[in-house]
């Protein structure tokens, strides 16, 4: 499939792909993201739950409930954040991506940032 996107975790141990083009395009600045990933913003697009198959080291992902109804998804083995989702509501069949985890060519021209009111001091966009 043409629009198949491969993506996997530092250590490899994780390979997944991605069956439709990543949407909503976002450059999270919240404290949650920033500790996730370690730096000033956490970048993810979503896909449906359906649309992402992880092909390889299902076993070695790990869960943490950051918040009532969010869960993010790492590697066990090198912590790579791979994924948050929604328990609940409107967007609970979608799933985001960590795009920097992504090993296809990914490019979009629409992105923006979110919760700028929470970034890091000493970022400056």
């Amino acid at each position: 499939m043409a629009n198949t996107l491969q993506g996997s975790c530092l250590c490899g141990t994780v390979h997944y792909e991605l069956h439709a083009r990543p949407k909503a395009l976002a450059h999270c600045h919240c404290s949650q993201c920033r500790k996730s990933h370690g730096a000033a913003f956490a970048s993810y697009a979503s896909v449906l739950r359906s649309d992402l198959q992880v092909t390889q080291g299902a076993e070695a992902i790990s869960s943490y409930p950051s918040s009532e109804t969010v869960l993010r998804q790492f590697c066990s083995r090198c912590g790579s954040s791979l994924f948050w989702s929604k328990s609940q509501g409107e967007h609970a069949d979608w799933i985001s991506v960590a795009l920097g985890t992504l090993d296809s060519e990914f490019t979009s021209v629409k992105h923006k940032h979110l919760h700028l009111a929470s970034k890091a001091p000493w970022y400056d966009s």
